[in-house]
C-alpha cells in the first residue's frame, strides 16, 4: 500500500487557481499515476499529480501527456470517464462508503458519494459549483483528436464536499488517483496505488492508499 503526506500550503487559498501551478510544482508533494493493473490495456500516458492542502480545501494539480485528447462532456454530472480523464477517489478510514471525483481534460466534473459502483448519491449543483477547477484547455467540448497532447488540470475540492469537517480533519484518509479514457483510440486504466481485480474497476476502496493530512 502506498502512502503520501499532503503538505499544508495556506497561500493556495489566496491565489487564483490559474496561478497556483508554480507554487504547487515547487512545494506540493508529487506522485506518478503509473501502475498498469490489466495487461490487456498496456497503454500508459505520462500522468503525474501534485497535492497539497489548506485549512478548507484539498488541491490537486494533474499533468498529462498522451496520444489523444477528448472532451465530449461540458456539463457536470455526466460520464467524463469516457473522455480524457483524471480521477481522485477517497474515503474516511472507518467509512465503508467513498467519494469519487472525476474530471475530463476541460474540467467537467462527475462526483458522487458511493456505496458501490452502482449505488450512489450524486453531488448537488451547489457542491459541484464549490469545486474549483482550472484547465490549461478552454472549457469547450470537442471530439477526439489524435496526436501528442499535453494538458494540466488544477482542482480545489472543499473538505466539506468530501464529508470532512475542516476544523477537525482526521490524521489520514484513504484514497487513490487514476488516469483513464475509456472511449478513445487508446483506452487505458492506470492507477497510483495498485489494484488487484480481474478486470478494470476503480471502484474498489480496499485498494486505496493512505493520505496523511
Amino acid at each position: 500500500m502506498k502512502k503520501l503526506k499532503v503538505p499544508y500550503l495556506p497561500t493556495l487559498d489566496v491565489l487564483d487557481l490559474s496561478s497556483v501551478g508554480y507554487l504547487m510544482e515547487a512545494k506540493a508533494h508529487r506522485e506518478s499515476i503509473d501502475v498498469i493493473n490489466w495487461e490487456e490495456y498496456p497503454y500508459k500516458p505520462i500522468a503525474v499529480f501534485d497535492i497539497a492542502r489548506t485549512d478548507e480545501k484539498l488541491y490537486i494539480r494533474y499533468f498529462v501527456r498522451g496520444n489523444s485528447l477528448k472532451a465530449v462532456y461540458e456539463h457536470d454530472g455526466l460520464p467524463v470517464y469516457t473522455d480524457s480523464c483524471v480521477e481522485f477517489f477517497m474515503k474516511q478510514v472507518d467509512d465503508r462508503n467513498y467519494y469519487n471525483f472525476e474530471f475530463n481534460c476541460i474540467g467537467t466534473c462527475d462526483a458522487s458519494y458511493r456505496r458501490s459502483r452502482d449505488v450512489k448519491k450524486m453531488l448537488t449543483a451547489e457542491e459541484f459549483a464549490s469545486i474549483g477547477r482550472y484547465s490549461s484547455l478552454e472549457h469547450i467540448p470537442f471530439e477526439e483528436k489524435t496526436g501528442l497532447y499535453s494538458w494540466e488540470l488544477i482542482v480545489a475540492i472543499p473538505f466539506r464536499v468530501m464529508g470532512l469537517d475542516p476544523k477537525h480533519l482526521p490524521e489520514k484518509i484513504m484514497g487513490n488517483f487514476y488516469k483513464c479514457a475509456d472511449d478513445t483510440a487508446f483506452p487505458h486504466f492506470v492507477s497510483w496505488n495498485p489494484i488487484d481485480m480481474p478486470e478494470p474497476n476503480f471502484h474498489c476502496p480496499e485498494f486505496f492508499g493512505e493520505l496523511y493530512l
